[in-house]
């Protein structure tokens, strides 16, 4: 399981470009994951969305997980599911999906990491980090701080979210996360794959020092 760089595709933020060539633009530029986020597509449109994703992925080795619709991910044969606060409860995703399906719970604070890693979660999503517009009615920004304090208290991985660019991608990682999660940084530039390419190379020099 390698999520050390999960991109998250948000048709929103895309410039009206394809899904499907984001998806193959990230992975060529190192992406090891990719997530559909998608709240406002037809079920039969959704379907067949991540289908054809999920194809991508597999030729190109990369993890696959679907935002919030565990039907959508066990319809496509997804790695497995990502949950927020407001999404299924995990217990109930992981009867659903079984134990060889991925399902990631995000997290806000250290009690709510602990629980996650209670109730099965192979992994958490930590956010925000820093300030961010992908997202309304997020809380405030956790900073580094938080990523140090809850990595020490876990057994599972912690993948960073939010306001993550090629300037504080290193601080990130050298603060304990193992891994980062961009909406904007990558979905949201012009050369998809080479914003990908310029977060991998600030990533791999953090982990060297």
């Amino acid at each position: 399981m390698d999520l050390s760089f999960y991109v998250i595709i948000d048709r929103r933020r895309i410039k009206g470009r394809l899904p499907i060539w984001i998806a193959r633009e990230a992975i060529a530029g190192g992406a090891t994951a990719i997530q559909l986020r998608e709240k406002e597509m037809e079920n039969g449109d959704l379907y067949n969305l991540a289908s054809s994703i999920r194809e991508i992925t597999k030729k190109r080795k990369a993890l696959f997980l679907v935002d919030d619709r565990v039907d959508i991910a066990q319809a496509c044969d997804a790695d497995g599911v990502h949950l927020g606060e407001k999404d299924l409860p995990l217990k109930i995703a992981r009867k659903l999906l079984g134990r060889d399906k991925i399902i990631g719970a995000t997290v806000r604070n250290l009690s709510q990491a602990l629980r996650a890693q209670r109730e099965g979660a192979d992994y958490l999503s930590l956010g925000p980090i820093f300030s961010t517009k992908t997202k309304e009615g997020l809380p405030p920004p956790r900073g580094l701080k938080a990523i140090t304090r809850i990595k020490k208290k876990i057994k599972i991985p912690l993948i960073a979210i939010g306001g993550i660019n090629r300037e504080n991608v290193a601080s990130i990682i050298r603060a304990g996360a193992d891994g980062i999660a961009v909406v904007g940084a990558v979905v949201g530039q012009e050369n998809v794959r080479k914003a990908t390419q310029e977060l991998l190379k600030q990533i791999q020099k953090a982990k060297e020092l």
